[in-house]
């Protein structure tokens, strides 16, 4: 049995939407929701979350949950979680952002599913991607998307609409990048010491420094929608699918 563990990289000052993990979602901080959603799924030995910042350490204990401060000024959450997870034994750790509180247990059992199937060993990361079905999403640069091979391999994420729709009638379906990621624990810490090259540095997004040095990532497709806190607008959207969701029950 492999030893999981939900990792939550939590940086306070967002440049896009700064203390966004702070701010309430229906009656709770964001972090919170999605440190609960992680909770919930019931598939990990441990949930953390992993943070620069006091008040969201001190925010997730007295909600009776585990947080580790960092030690060390971090680039991305890839690192950051590195740090946190060096000294613990564990096999696979699974990076939740902490703006999607409204990740799911059915996408989370798909990404780590892929570690138990017969080519597990040739894969360092696997992710999740979700068709994007409009052009406002599709040209949103805070929408990552994933371009792959037939066999879903991973082949370059941008924050760009990739491929170009030069022509419209290709047939070509547009991938969001969706916050789960699962790693072997080596494959993270081998990561962590790989300095960030060009194409990291100008796209902020840190799956493609393990495209940048040849490691292999496979993608894992979901028909759940992708719905990330990166604005005030994406805030309150997230409060009316919450509202919705309560209303539902």
């Amino acid at each position: 049995m492999l030893k999981t563990i939900a990792m939550i990289p939590a940086r306070y000052e967002a440049s896009r939407f700064p203390g966004k993990l702070m701010q309430d979602l229906c009656g709770k901080p964001v972090i919170v929701r999605t440190y609960d959603a992680a909770v919930g799924t019931g598939l990990f030995d441990a949930v953390y979350v992993v943070t620069d910042s006091e008040i969201i350490e001190e925010t997730i204990k007295e909600h009776g949950g585990k947080a580790i401060r960092s030690q060390k000024e971090h680039e991305c959450g890839s690192d950051r979680i590195a740090e946190a997870v060096a000294p613990m034994d564990i096999d696979i750790v699974v990076n939740v952002q902490g703006d999607e509180p409204f990740t799911n247990g059915e996408d989370m059992v798909r990404v780590l599913q892929v570690f138990k199937e017969a080519d597990s060993h040739k894969i360092d990361l696997a992710s999740i991607m979700t068709p994007m079905l409009s052009l406002k999403e599709i040209n949103n640069p805070n929408n990552v998307k994933v371009i792959v091979n037939e066999h879903d391999f991973a082949l370059y994420f941008s924050r760009a609409a990739i491929p170009f729709p030069r022509e419209l009638n290709a047939g070509v379906t547009y991938y969001k990048h969706k916050g789960i990621y699962a790693f072997r624990k080596q494959a993270i810490i081998d990561f962590a010491k790989l300095p960030m090259r060009p194409l990291e540095a100008s796209e902020k997004i840190e799956c493609i420094r393990y495209l940048e040095y040849g490691r292999i990532i496979k993608m894992v497709r979901s028909d759940s929608p992708a719905l990330g806190i990166d604005t005030e607008a994406d805030l309150n959207e997230a409060r009316k699918v919450f509202k919705a969701g309560e209303a539902a029950i």
